[in-house]
């Protein structure tokens, strides 16, 4: 008697249990607080306004916008609210390219030099022995040698970029690492127009955007229009979030140049799952070259041999999360940050646009994967959320250290007259230094608004505090010769911030340019 009674009431436990736990889903298979867990965690963050696109099944299940377009400005961000998407622009560039395999018109492994035949790295081989494929991968060997402080700041154009390749080092010997580059997904763009004669963004607007129904979709802000849903960007900057200039990416827009609201990238995501490459029934680019833009093409670096797989088709970081495949990029310019995430075997894809950088996305990717695996039970906001602010005060203690490494009292060598002129660079072309005032500015390209006030660090070392706010501040040195005058220059870049909250230091990434003084 006591035996069934027993097992009545762990069969009683256990029904209520489904019935608890089933009641926290909503028949979409999201949690039923989905929307006020999303809001709560942009405040937490921060963040002054996002968005949130849902796929599964062929069908969209969930488009809609949190907080502000601008901070303080009252305007709401919704589904239509168009933000930048940055690198997630690079799995839009190979499914363009991916049209012209299907045209016949180029070959994944085709030769560069067979199609821009002036085009040439510093290693002569190298130049000869590079494919699409290998720009595609982040194999060629050139690393982010161009980061964000050259390549994205000049008015140069695209092409005249790409012939600045050939003074550049390699960081890792050809095809033997994975190493992430922005220019040569710039590379990989002009291949189009060296081949179909239409600009990438003209090839995007007329093959991708308009046959998908992205209506709203540009390569440019210039299509941008003052009167457009948009969202403006916003960088925590002293420990506050603060709005900061829109930023022209055209020179590398293969690369990050994509403008776009959930409600686009929502139809960009059903053209990526059930049949790849087809919309609504018709073909955009074929399953076989969706499979080749999907399969894993380069082995990322991982720390620990026995976790899931890390690998990188053509514009998608390629892993696995329990035992599903995951096709994911994430995307951060100045002021913007995506998330895009795919598991084909669910036919499931999330999108995540917000208007400060952060790594929410991510966070409700995986909250929404777990839900469709039938599983909740971490708040992966909370746990990225913790991750943050361990990450934020390590990035603070060594960036005080760097301050407090600082030797006081100090003069620079010379007076600050003999540090004006023009310094030039065979890579990086030519810089100014001028005097305004008593301090010295460096203006770099020709390029107006990109300059930075010189504020005196120690000895002939400066730091330079950049006019706009989102590129933050960067060390530089003077160098004086023996006939007592100042020879040369050298700009450290930073190519990647330890975390941008902090600044753009400290960082273990950075390129040192040395230019001569003419």
């Amino acid at each position: 008697m006591m035996k069934n009674y027993f097992r009545w009431f762990r069969f009683t436990l256990v029904f209520l249990a489904i019935i608890f736990y089933s009641s926290l889903f909503a028949q979409n298979g999201l949690p039923e607080d989905f929307d006020n867990w999303i809001d709560a965690s942009r405040e937490d963050w921060k963040i002054p306004g996002l968005a949130v696109g849902i796929v599964k099944d062929g069908e969209v299940v969930y488009a809609k916008g949190f907080g502000e377009k601008q901070l303080g400005g009252g305007d709401k961000v919704d589904a239509n609210t168009i933000f930048s998407i940055a690198s997630v622009s690079k799995n839009i560039t190979a499914a363009a390219l991916g049209i012209l395999v299907d045209q016949g018109k180029i070959g994944w492994d085709d030769k560069i030099t067979k199609h821009i035949p002036w085009f040439q790295l510093k290693d002569a081989w190298v130049t000869q022995e590079l494919t699409i494929r290998d720009a595609l991968t982040h194999r060629s060997g050139l690393g982010r040698i161009l980061g964000n402080r050259l390549q994205f700041m000049t008015n140069s154009s695209r092409d005249e970029v790409l012939y600045q390749m050939r003074y550049m080092n390699l960081e890792k010997p050809f095809r033997t690492s994975y190493v992430y580059n922005n220019v040569m997904y710039s590379l990989a763009g002009q291949i189009i127009e060296y081949t179909d004669g239409r600009t990438w963004d003209v090839f995007l607007t007329e093959e991708l955007f308009r046959p998908i129904e992205m209506y709203s979709a540009t390569t440019s802000i210039t299509q941008l229009k003052e009167n457009d849903n948009l969202a403006y960007p916003h960088q925590e900057i002293d420990g506050k979030v603060v709005s900061i200039p829109r930023r022209n990416w055209d020179n590398a827009g293969p690369a990050g140049g994509v403008n776009a609201s959930v409600n686009d990238l929502n139809k960009w995501m059903l053209m990526q799952l059930g049949t790849a490459g087809e919309y609504k029934g018709k073909t955009i680019v074929s399953e076989k070259q969706m499979n080749e833009i999907h399969k894993p093409q380069m082995v990322r670096p991982i720390n620990d041999a026995m976790a899931s797989q890390a690998t990188y088709g053509f514009g998608w970081n390629i892993l696995d999360y329990k035992g599903n495949r995951v096709l994911t990029h994430g995307g951060a310019t100045d002021g913007f940050n995506t998330s895009l995430y795919l598991m084909p075997e669910l036919n499931l894809g999330i999108i995540v646009v917000g208007n400060t950088f952060n790594t929410l996305g991510n966070a409700i990717a995986y909250q929404v994967m777990d839900a469709y695996l039938g599983e909740g039970d971490v708040d992966w906001s909370l746990y990225y959320l913790n991750r943050h602010k361990q990450a934020y005060k390590k990035a603070l203690e060594a960036r005080n250290k760097i301050h407090d490494a600082r030797v006081k009292n100090t003069k620079p060598s010379l007076s600050l007259e003999a540090y004006v002129g023009v310094y030039e660079s065979e890579g990086y072309g030519k810089v100014e230094v001028k005097k305004s005032g008593k301090d010295l500015v460096i203006y770099f390209w020709d390029t107006e608004g990109l300059e930075a006030k010189l504020e005196h660090w120690h000895f002939d070392t400066f730091r330079a505090v950049w006019k706009n706010p989102a590129q933050r501040e960067e060390f530089m040195q003077f160098y004086i010769g023996k006939n007592g005058k100042v020879e040369a220059l050298d700009f450290e870049f930073v190519l990647r911030p330890m975390l941008l909250q902090v600044g753009a230091y400290p960082s273990d990434y950075t390129h040192t340019e040395q230019f001569i003084k003419l």
